[in-house]
């Protein structure tokens, strides 16, 4: 059982019809933690794929995680299965089921170019031009199952598959194994990163300040955020025995960001200002920090008035506060802003003290 627990084999699975996936798609699991979070397809997207299925060009592969063959660790919405390569394209397939975009304005059949079917939903067309629906309907994929209950085999196959795609530099650390790796990741599934926050994610936004948030803490100090200082921080501390510790406090910190800030938060509306953010809730002390919203608010709406008197922020201060937001990843940046959010902060409640 131990070796069978360790194997790893990539089938090609047995020629199924898209009207067959269709069929099971509530048995596949769309999201797994492992998913690579690829850009968000737009409609082009999804009607250039069906107009290739539609004309007889090739569809790349899609690799699954195949649970049919028994339990496994990796199964973790308990499905058959689970989409390793391919989400956009399934997505894009059963969106066309159901009718939620149509065939593109210029789309051209090329057996019979001179049909009209552009801008016709799946259903219209199947009224209209049956056989040529049909043509998705029974097209069959290439589809890979991967057997395996081994994360580290999976996460090696999403490095090789995705080799000459481009990736960000979150997307490719969080394809490589270790404790920091499934850190990151736990700290992306908050519900801050849920909830709270305003900026895409679609390329790993989320998990890039993640691992800011945890690199942070390991080190104690506001430190440069750049890709480069990133993916080395991971490399030397993949499995570093603290990390765990460290956890805990960015857990911590971001429970009370979660409670202070409001869904889809306008202020949180930039990645870049999350690590000075993090560091100023970190820092704050708790009888303080339900106000810290409050100031942001106050803070932004002072930094716009350039021609303000009299402000919590001096003229001085919101030069300097927006010349170090123009290189959000420098330390000294984290430093300035980091700073100067303090002075203002103490400003700030006196005012509302005083009032």
């Amino acid at each position: 059982m131990a070796s069978e627990s360790r194997s790893f084999k990539i089938l090609k699975m047995e020629a199924r019809t898209l009207v067959w996936w269709r069929a099971r798609r509530g048995r596949i699991d769309v999201d797994p933690s492992y998913q690579r979070k690829g850009r968000r397809w737009s409609v082009s997207d999804k009607q250039y794929l069906v107009d290739s299925i539609l004309n007889g060009f090739d569809v790349p592969k899609f690799y699954l995680a195949d649970f049919t063959w028994g339990n496994s660790s990796l199964n973790e919405k308990k499905q058959e299965y689970a989409i390793i390569d391919g989400k956009q394209r399934f997505e894009a397939i059963f969106d066309f089921f159901d009718d939620k975009f149509p065939l593109a304005t210029d789309f051209k059949f090329m057996q019979a170019p001179h049909d009209q079917m552009a801008g016709l939903v799946y259903s219209k067309l199947k009224m209209d031009y049956p056989e040529v629906s049909e043509i998705f309907d029974n097209f069959n994929p290439d589809v890979m199952s991967v057997i395996t209950s081994q994360i580290n085999f999976v996460e090696e196959l999403f490095v090789r598959l995705n080799r000459c795609k481009p990736l960000s530099g979150a997307e490719i650390r969080n394809a490589i194994t270790g404790q920091l790796t499934e850190i990151v990741r736990e700290i992306r599934s908050h519900d801050f990163f849920k909830s709270n926050i305003r900026f895409t994610t679609t390329s790993g936004q989320d998990l890039n300040s993640a691992a800011k948030l945890i690199m942070l803490e390991v080190t104690g100090e506001l430190q440069e955020t750049k890709k480069s200082n990133i993916d080395r921080f991971a490399k030397e501390n993949a499995n570093r025995a603290d990390l765990g510790k460290s956890a805990a406090v960015v857990y911590s910190t971001l429970d009370l960001m979660s409670e202070t800030f409001q869904f889809k938060d306008n202020l949180l509306r930039s990645e870049g200002q999350i690590p000075v953010y993090y560091w100023l809730f970190r820092n704050t002390e708790s009888d303080r920090v339900g106000y810290l919203r409050d100031f942001l608010e106050a803070f932004q709406e002072d930094l716009k008035n350039l021609t303000r008197r009299g402000g919590m922020v001096r003229p001085s201060e919101r030069l300097a506060y927006k010349t170090a937001s123009r290189s959000v990843n420098d330390r000294q940046s984290h430093e300035t802003r980091y700073a100067i959010l303090t002075k203002c902060f103490e400003r700030w409640l006196e005012v509302q003290d005083a009032s």
